[in-house]
């Protein structure tokens, strides 16, 4: 009975039930089949919600103020700043352009948190561009799809947060811990980016420094962001929800009454509308999510599937193997808040066992959900860019493998050098870096 309802629940969920309802209809269908009556079964959930470190944790607020400023500066001139200063200092390279589209997608995804916004601000903006400087069609797409979800291991990425408060991480020390490898995926794809670009014979823009100088000057709000968050969280100076209201409070000034790209009674209202949305359905998800998995940890699953590890897999090399192996899988059928809140809890103690430090964890999962937007068949990205650019999915499959291919020999690096993850945290944060998983077996 239980193995029909879950093949009908995964039928609905392929054919666009909404997630939400799936993890809820699994909860109270779980809960029953343990043998508990209908009160038990239509409490349960709401108890599971309300009972939990999640509904009472702190750095929940910060996930719609962080949703906020994103918005802000989506809806704004924000891209177009973006795209003019990353073309002044990158233009000159060979594959500029190219690498353009992958530093400002990395910014804006950071604070967006959607690949999707960034897809169609960025992507948008810069794939015309990309196919009159003569670059190949395939490469092209292949990178405005790869860059919509780029920037998700730099603060203060929303799954980053979400990551820290699921999985007990302090968020301070995971912001720091995704640095390194962010810099590296962007780095990578970076001298591909160059290579096609030169192979390509695309024409550089040269280096005016005057026009270096005016763009800086002009996106110098919007690119002081990162360094207040950076200095303020790397010292401890300001906390998570002390930055997430900064930053909130900083764009809508800047937005509306230093740029004036926005008018605080025609379109403040409407952004806070429609950023509220995702975080509405962002929440619905996770809060029935919960649910779902505190039943699996109350029936002790995370446990057996520590003693099924240590039957089937002896090393700390072979796990992490099959971990990235099985986060790929995930990542590219679940969305990623879901996924963090359904499988982090499950995963946590068996990587425990192995001796993985729960930054160096974070990272290997958020790095594999990262991947796991653009793997066919139905990684998200796919079919936003097959939308946005009218062109079959078929032809998003071949243009992304080479980026994916790239963004695992990433994953690979960050997976068996734990130090890329571990150095910053050990450096600026060594209190709570002191919180060491027990030695491998």
């Amino acid at each position: 009975m239980k193995t029909l309802a879950g093949i009908l629940l995964a039928t609905l969920a392929a054919l666009g039930m909404p997630l939400f309802l799936v993890f809820g209809a699994a909860t109270m269908g779980l809960f029953r089949a343990d043998g508990n009556d209908w009160e038990v079964v239509l409490t349960a959930l709401p108890q599971e919600i309300f009972s939990s470190k999640f509904a009472e944790s702190p750095t929940l607020v910060t996930i719609p103020l962080f949703t906020l400023a994103g918005y802000l500066m989506a809806e704004s001139r924000t891209p177009r700043r973006l795209v003019r200063v990353s073309r002044a200092l990158l233009g000159w390279m060979p594959g500029g352009l190219a690498i353009v589209v992958l530093a400002a997608s990395a910014f804006f995804t950071t604070f967006t948190g959607a690949s999707g916004i960034t897809i169609v601000a960025i992507g948008a903006l810069l794939f015309p561009a990309l196919l009159s400087e003569k670059y190949p069609e395939r490469f092209s797409l292949g990178l405005v799809t790869t860059g919509g979800s780029l920037g998700l291991l730099f603060p203060p990425s929303l799954p980053i947060i979400l990551y820290g408060v699921v999985g007990g991480v302090e968020v301070e020390s995971l912001f720091l811990a995704g640095i390194l490898p962010g810099v590296l995926t962007v780095a990578v794809l970076a001298g591909w980016s160059a290579f096609v670009g030169a192979r390509s014979l695309v024409p550089r823009t040269p280096f005016a420094l005057r026009e270096a100088g005016a763009a800086l000057w002009e996106a110098k709000w919007e690119l002081a962001i990162p360094l207040v968050l950076f200095a303020g969280l790397g010292t401890g100076f300001l906390r998570i929800h002390e930055a997430a209201a900064g930053t909130a409070l900083y764009v809508l000034v800047v937005e509306v009454f230093v740029y004036r790209d926005l008018s605080l009674w025609r379109d403040v209202p409407r952004v806070i509308r429609e950023s509220m949305i995702l975080v509405g359905a962002i929440l619905a998800i996770l809060a029935c999510a919960l649910g779902f998995t505190s039943f699996l940890i109350d029936t002790e699953v995370p446990m057996k599937l520590v003693d099924a590890m240590q039957g089937l897999i002896g090393s700390r090399v072979a796990f992490l193997v099959a971990l990235n192996v099985f986060l790929l899988v995930v990542g590219c059928l679940m969305d990623i808040f879901s996924a963090i809140v359904v499988v982090v809890p499950l995963v946590a103690p068996v990587a425990m066992h192995f001796g993985i430090h729960p930054l160096h964890l974070g990272v290997i999962f958020l790095l594999n959900l990262e991947i796991g937007y653009l793997t066919p068949p139905v990684g998200i990205n796919l079919f936003i860019s097959s939308f946005r650019f009218e062109r079959p999915v078929i032809l998003l499959y071949r243009s992304v493998l080479p980026w994916i291919l790239l963004l695992i020999l990433c994953l690979l690096v960050v997976t068996y050098v734990p130090g890329l993850s571990t150095l910053l945290p050990r450096t600026f944060r060594p209190e709570p870096f002191q919180f060491m998983a027990p030695p491998a077996p």
